[in-house]
Order: C-alpha cells, then sequence, then structure tokens
C-alpha cells in the first residue's frame, strides 16, 4: 500500500526497492517465510521481548549500517560454516555465497549478507522507528528506538533522510476488528505525506562529528573497527548514549515536522521520551490508559 504511490518503473529495478527490518519470530518462522521476506528484501530482525539475540547491536543493524555506506564489506568472519539444511530452519542460504556472503543473526541461521555486493552500496533503507504498532485518537507517536540513531550517526557518507507520515491503517486495519480479522475494512481514508529531504549535515552534523572523534579515539585503543562493530565503550558509555538520545530525538522532530503539515495539534512532548512509556508496565500490548491501542509489530 505505502510502496504503491511510487511510479511503476520502480517495479522493473529491484536494486532501487527499499530494504526493510521485519520480526525473526513473525517473517522468518521458516523455509518458505524466510525465503519469500528475504527476496522481498527484508531483513531478519529480532525483537528483545521475543528474543535473547534481540537489541540494539545485533548483526541485522549492522547489515543496514553497511547497506547505506560506500560498500561492498569483505568479511571472512561473516561466514558460516554448516549452514541447517532443514525444511524448518529459518535460514536462506545464498548457492552461490561463500566467505563473506553471508550472515548469522544468531549464530546458527545463515542469510545472504546483501551489504557485500557492489549493487546494494548507498541502499534505501526504510525504517519505522517506533517499532511496534501504535494506534491513538490523537494520531500521536511513541518514542522512536534508537537503531534509527546507529544508521545515522555511523553510516559513511551521511544518507540522505526523507520523513514519512502516514495516517489511514489504523482505521482500515484497526487493531479492535472483529471477523474477517485478515481483510481491511474498504471505504477508509489513507494518506502518505513525504517531508523534504532533511539537510543532514545541518541536522546531524554536530553530533556525526562527535562521534567520529569518540570512534577514532576507541580505535586508537582497540584497533581497527569494521563498518557497524562496535567495541563496549562505543555501545554502553555515557556519552554515546547521550549522542543516540539526542539522534534519535532530532528524527523524531522531523517526522512531526512532516504530521504538523496534516494540520494535528502538537503533542505532549514527553511523548517522544522513552521513560513516558514506563506506565505501561510488563504489558506491552492491547489498549491503554490514554485510549491508544499497541501491539508488537
Amino acid at each position: 500500500m505505502v510502496w504503491g504511490i511510487l511510479p511503476l518503473s520502480y517495479m522493473f529495478s529491484p536494486d532501487n526497492l527499499r530494504w526493510g527490518l521485519g520480526s525473526y519470530d513473525l517473517c522468518f518462522t521458516n523455509k518458505g517465510l524466510s525465503t519469500f521476506f528475504t527476496l522481498g528484501q527484508v531483513l531478519p530482525t529480532h525483537r528483545l521481548a521475543h528474543s535473547q539475540f534481540g537489541g540494539l547491536f545485533q548483526p541485522t543493524i549492522t547489515q543496514a549500517i553497511r547497506l547505506l555506506c560506500r560498500g561492498p564489506f569483505l568479511n571472512a568472519s561473516d561466514h558460516l560454516e554448516k549452514p541447517s539444511k532443514s525444511l524448518r530452519s529459518p535460514d536462506v542460504s545464498d548457492p552461490f555465497s561463500g566467505g563473506h556472503l553471508t550472515f548469522s543473526t544468531n549464530g546458527t541461521d545463515t542469510f545472504p549478507s546483501p551489504s557485500a555486493y557492489l549493487t546494494r552500496r548507498h541502499a534505501w533503507v526504510h525504517i519505522y522507528p517506533e517499532g511496534m504498532i501504535h494506534q491513538h485518537p490523537d494520531k500521536t507517536m511513541r518514542y522512536f528506538k534508537w537503531g534509527v540513531s546507529r544508521l545515522i550517526l555511523e553510516s559513511d557518507p551521511l544518507p540522505d533522510i526523507v520523513p514519512m507520515w502516514i495516517e489511514g491503517p489504523q482505521d482500515a486495519m484497526s487493531e479492535e476488528r472483529t471477523f474477517p480479522r485478515f481483510l481491511p475494512r474498504p471505504g477508509k481514508n489513507i494518506s502518505i505525506t513525504f517531508g523534504d529531504v532533511l539537510d543532514g549535515e545541518k541536522v546531524f552534523g554536530d553530533l556525526r562529528a562527535r562521534w567520529k572523534q569518540i570512534h577514532a579515539q576507541e580505535e586508537k585503543k582497540s584497533g581497527k573497527l569494521e563498518v557497524g562493530v562496535l567495541n563496549d565503550s562505543l555501545k554502553y558509555s555515557d556519552e554515546v548514549v547521550k549522542l543516540r538520545k539526542e539522534c534519535t530525538t532530532r528524527v523524531r522532530n522531523a517526522v512531526l515536522d512532516v504530521r504538523r503539515l496534516r494540520g494535528h495539534r502538537d503533542e505532549d512532548p514527553k511523548a517522544g521520551l522513552a521513560e513516558t512509556w514506563l506506565r505501561e508496565g510488563p504489558k506491552r500490548e492491547g489498549r491503554k490508559e490514554d485510549g491508544s491501542i499497541t501491539k508488537d509489530t
């Protein structure tokens, strides 16, 4: 539905199609689904709520960063010697792969490594930074996950960033819909609004400059780090955490600017803070006190 607004010519240029992140436990549970979504240029992503392999530093985020970079990246350590051949296994091995042409998300599966190919340089990676379904009567957003900050801070060169605002699917596919639940409801209005390409250097230049300084300092200590690979300091130090928070906030503000184009009133600034959503407690899904409905994607 979203990409149906693009010119028909995009169908005949697969190298120009978007790469996206898809939930491992939904899209890669068996060989058939894995093949389908891999061919659709979806990268398998583990969610911390469902897997110990999830989080900000999983191998799929490394792939997404490398897809945005100059590439290709030839790393023999990405290869698994004996990928599983079980029909029930979710891995999708490339028959022409060897060495750097595959990667693993959990140490046992195997997927083609798209960032290893010349044709994937400076690819288009599309993400939904909220990381879950959030249907609110006032069309507000949840906080954004920090993965988007890694894509911006660590990619070289800085990718073009286009904020988008999508509304209407919450009416066509409300989480409280009844039978037949799998069918969208007809007669609903759906709009997709694109913002202008951000002036990346103006919006993120100071953050990227500081990241490069910190990264260079860490490489002096621990040696050369491959693109998308971080040591503990670059993962967890207070300064890099602060950088990721600020970067993510600026991305969210850019999307809020597009939201304003739709005539919506400004939301409570606290809505963009992860701390605000701690009130949900361990129950992540269902109808909330503020009238919203959430569901893991």
